[in-house]
């Protein structure tokens, strides 16, 4: 397996988990940018919306794991705060960065949904690369498996049954990698993103590529759930299960409502504010439309 530490200096130690978090951040933010100059938005601000967005989704993303595992952490509340060494939950950092988009956006007087879309857009980047520190940190697997590309997991980091090692010997047992499963479906729904948001552009309001997001996202978590065990349980069923069914029939009527109903901004490609200035200069009226 891999060392966590990837660069020890002293006693500063740097953490693989957090060099792949970091560049999950930067993968999708330079995506952002391009879709932000796409819709005619300043990237500059962009990037201001993505450091509220940032500390709020940590928090949040953090805080939905230590409710997941909180008969672990109220014995050890001293590892709350060690993000470095994983627990970070996908739903959690949606919720948290999600309000913070809101919040900034309307203290500001932006377009909340149009930046919600261009957010919306980049995640599914930053999820398939974030994913990999689940690899270096020995979690996000599944029941043991025959499969050609099932993962070694020692057992310091086994749950449940799987911590037998009578039953399932550290030398031969191999595990589902969810975390490759949940990468690859990420970018399966980042290609299927970007062909909607560019083959029905013209028909798309603001906000909708969020909602498609969810309704992918609500699906993928619910389909890999049914793999994992000690889930956090709400009626029997997991919580990301709920979460994640409930996100997808929610935002799918939500989709069809706002098209049936006509509510919403059309999504349009705007011309860039340059562009627009430049048009104002040369004497025709900067909010003319292109041909």
């Amino acid at each position: 397996m891999i060392d966590p530490v990837a660069i020890q200096v002293g006693p500063l130690s740097i953490h693989w988990y957090g060099l792949i978090i970091a560049s999950a951040v930067l993968g999708a933010a330079i995506l952002g940018t391009r879709e932000a100059k796409r819709l005619g938005e300043d990237p500059d601000v962009g990037w201001a919306i993505l450091l509220w967005a940032l500390v709020a989704g940590v928090a949040g993303a953090r805080l939905y794991h230590v409710i997941h595992e909180w008969d672990f952490y109220r014995s050890n509340p001293g590892l709350i705060l060690q993000i470095w060494k994983g627990g970070l939950g996908i739903p959690g950092a949606i919720a948290g960065g999600g309000a913070a988009v809101v919040l900034y956006t309307r203290a500001k007087g932006l377009p909340t949904a149009r930046w919600a879309d261009i957010f919306a857009m980049a995640l599914p980047l930053g999820q398939a690369i974030g994913r990999l520190g689940n690899f270096v940190n020995q979690e996000l697997y599944g029941p043991p498996t025959n499969l050609p590309w099932g993962i070694p997991i020692d057992a310091a980091h086994r749950v449940g049954p799987w911590t037998n090692l009578a039953a399932y010997p550290e030398a031969t047992t191999r595990f589902v990698p969810l975390f490759a499963y949940e990468a690859i479906l990420s970018l399966v729904t980042l290609a299927a993103m970007l062909y909607i948001s560019r083959r029905f552009a013209k028909r798309l309001f603001d906000g909708d590529m969020l909602l498609i997001y969810l309704m992918f996202y609500g699906l993928v978590r619910s389909y890999l759930e049914t793999y994992r065990v000690e889930n956090w349980m709400i009626a029997g069923i997991p919580t990301a299960t709920w979460l994640g069914l409930g996100g997808f029939v929610v935002a799918g009527a939500l989709l069809w409502l706002r098209h049936a109903r006509g509510w919403g901004t059309p999504a349009t490609q705007p011309r860039t504010h340059q562009e627009a200035d430049e048009t104002g200069s040369a004497g025709k009226p900067a909010d003319a439309e292109a041909g």
